[in-house]
């Protein structure tokens, strides 16, 4: 008997422990692989600032890296760096990845030289990531920082000298591969214009 309850013990710790590596193999390989971040804006600062640069940012999930495109002009100060922070909406969060650097702010090797206005293109790899370890992200945690992007808990941020800590910056929404062109507001918005247009039509008729 005791003989085999060790054999059953055995056999539901292997178990258990299946369970744990699909359960993880899953949250890392599975889920959205675009991500967009539209109409960087001062506003989205928190505090706001004021100013007239805006921009994008366009990433997608390739293999086990990221290839993204990050764009901006109109810039009221001298571009100083830009990143992906971890951090939801309204909230200032630690630096996950470069996205592109300067010559007094370089990044880790590697990074992408910012423009003085224009696109930059690059990728990142889980060498590239870089925390933020006091939220929980330790360096190259790939996963994690993946995970963060899909629930809508990052955001792009570019930092001029006029606004160091962020001239501009949008929250990153994850979008399926068919409809990474299409916001869930602009979606919402396109249907109260048509029942708006139609109770309009219903009033003339």
């Amino acid at each position: 008997m005791r003989k085999r309850a060790y054999v059953v013990a055995a056999l539901a710790a292997v178990g258990a422990l299946a369970v744990v590596s699909v359960g993880s193999y899953a949250i890392a390989g599975s889920g959205k692989s675009t991500f967009k971040a539209k109409e960087m804006s001062g506003y989205f600062e928190p505090p706001a600032v004021s100013s007239a640069a805006s921009g994008s940012f366009e990433a997608k999930l390739v293999g086990g890296a990221i290839q993204y495109e990050l764009s901006y002009s109109g810039l009221e100060g001298t571009v100083l760096q830009a990143h992906i922070h971890f951090g939801q909406p309204a909230t200032n969060g630690g630096i996950s990845a470069w996205l592109c650097g300067t010559a007094a702010n370089p990044g880790p090797a590697g990074t992408p030289t910012c423009p003085a206005s224009g696109t930059v293109t690059g990728t990142i790899t889980p060498a590239a990531v870089v925390g933020p370890a006091g939220q929980g992200i330790a360096l190259g945690q790939f996963d994690e920082l993946v995970s963060a992007m899909r629930a809508g808990a990052t955001y792009a941020n570019v930092h001029s000298t006029v606004q160091p800590g962020g001239e501009i910056r949008a929250q990153i929404k994850a979008r399926n591969g068919d409809d990474e062109g299409n916001d869930g507001d602009e979606n919402k918005n396109d249907k109260n214009k048509n029942d708006k247009n139609k109770n309009d039509e219903d009033g003339n008729d």
